[in-house]
């Protein structure tokens, strides 16, 4: 078994991208979870640790049987790495595309040493096995100011794996399949790809400064990471209630404080935005169902406007009580993939999208975080994401289709979403996106 870890509060406050950028040049097996730049709430972690090398002991764990409100915050070591969207659909009985594999689906690290941040507070924890605490809070103190955010070096155009008129094609078909009946949304995606190398701390820092939001991070393993600016959580355990915050619905920020407004506005009374999210609840009440006490799952919040630098989004929240007993490993059986990235009914969606798409999604689609030994658990999407490999790296996007979707604004949905993670690797959309 892994040494317990043990935490000291540290002697000041520290920003958590100049102890990331400590972790970084130490190389190896890093993380950053951010709560993003400035952040007035939430918790940032960052460590380091190793390749867990059997992630059915991360399956196995139970969840949390009580609430976790300690001194140093509720994650307080287990594991933190990202799921891919192919072995998730072929475990829900989906047909999958064959991952690529250079690029690894599931990625745990067994959390060694970190720092945990509270930002309402401005307190930090440092957390490493007893005997090598002390000398690993006095090396997170004195850590150097974060490196800026560089710009990066263009790279031209990032290859799409569809140009736009053929995207326009899918989409329709797509609506052909919602009145024969087979699906009443489905969520289409794309990929954009850019062979070069990539540096996946530098992309990091452009995403955070330019597209910043709650749920960000880092993580590198096995010469691969994960830079994510994702809005949406998945997947949060807390004690015995389990919740998910599904988005649907995206509108581009405007160019000034009055179409701002109307575009928020537009968003929330979209009829079309409006039921593609309620879809997406009702998919989501379903699949917590599975694994809660009868009568518990509720909707906490719908419909709900959230902005960020780059988009508005339309937000729900959906919660329900977790049946004593359950399983990391149960949970993520009865809700992964996450039904906001695949559509409803979500077994039919997976069947439909796999024939459309013809290639792989990879991590995005997929999900990341952290899963504490005490079985919390906060895990959020892979959306607004860079997934570097050692050819390159790719950037996802898409949107949910229904009946009364518009070739043409879904198009454009798809390049305001992909557009600023490609601009953090130096890349730009292709023409007509």
């Amino acid at each position: 078994m892994p040494e317990p870890l043990v935490c000291v509060v540290l002697d000041a406050w520290r920003d958590p991208a100049s102890v990331h950028d400590l972790f970084a040049a130490r190389g190896g097996e890093t993380f950053w979870l951010d709560a993003g730049p400035a952040a007035a709430d939430g918790w940032s972690w960052v460590g380091e640790g190793s390749i867990e090398r059997d992630p059915a002991r991360v399956r196995a764990v139970p969840c949390a049987a009580a609430p976790t409100h300690l001194e140093g915050g509720r994650f307080r070591g287990g594991w933190v790495g990202w799921l891919g969207y192919e072995d998730a659909a072929a475990r829900a009985g989906a047909p999958a595309a064959v991952p690529e594999p250079a690029i690894a689906q599931t990625v745990w690290l067994r959390v060694e040493r970190f720092v945990a941040f509270d930002h309402a507070a401005e307190v930090a924890w440092a957390f490493a096995p007893a005997h090598e605490i002390e000398d690993f809070a006095v090396a997170a103190t004195g850590t150097a100011t974060a490196l800026r955010a560089e710009p990066a070096q263009p790279l031209g155009e990032a290859l799409a794996r569809h140009d736009p008129r053929e995207y326009a094609t899918l989409i329709e078909r797509c609506r052909d399949a919602i009145r024969e009946g087979d699906a009443y949304q489905l969520c289409l995606t794309t990929r954009f790809d850019v062979r070069a190398p990539v540096d996946a701390v530098g992309a990091y820092r452009r995403l955070r400064a330019t597209t910043p939001a709650h749920h960000g991070g880092i993580v590198r393993a096995r010469g691969l990471a994960l830079a994510s600016a994702s809005p949406e959580r998945f997947l949060e355990v807390d004690g015995t209630v389990v919740r998910t915050r599904p988005i649907k619905g995206t509108r581009p920020r405007g160019r000034d404080a009055a179409e701002d407004a109307v575009l928020a506005g537009e968003l929330l009374e979209s009829e079309k935005e409006r039921a593609e999210n309620v879809m997406i609840v009702d998919l989501m009440r379903n699949d917590l169902s599975r694994v809660s006490v009868p009568g518990s799952v509720g909707v906490d919040a719908l419909l709900q406007v959230e902005s960020y630098p780059a988009v508005h989004q339309l937000v729900s929240t959906v919660s329900g009580t977790l049946v004593p007993g359950t399983t990391v490993g149960d949970l993520l059986d009865a809700t992964f993939p996450a039904g906001s990235m695949t559509g409803a009914p979500k077994l039919s969606a997976m069947t439909i999208l796999h024939g459309l798409e013809r290639g792989p999604r990879g991590v995005f689609a997929g999900c990341f975080g952290w899963v504490g030994d005490d079985g919390a658990l906060d895990l959020a999407m892979v959306i607004r994401s860079v997934v570097v490999h050692p050819s390159g790296a790719y950037v996802g996007a898409g949107g949910g289709i229904t009946w009364r979707s518009d070739a043409a604004a879904e198009v454009a949905e798809v390049g305001v979403k992909a557009r600023g993670p490609l601009a953090a690797l130096g890349a730009t959309l292709p023409d007509g996106w």
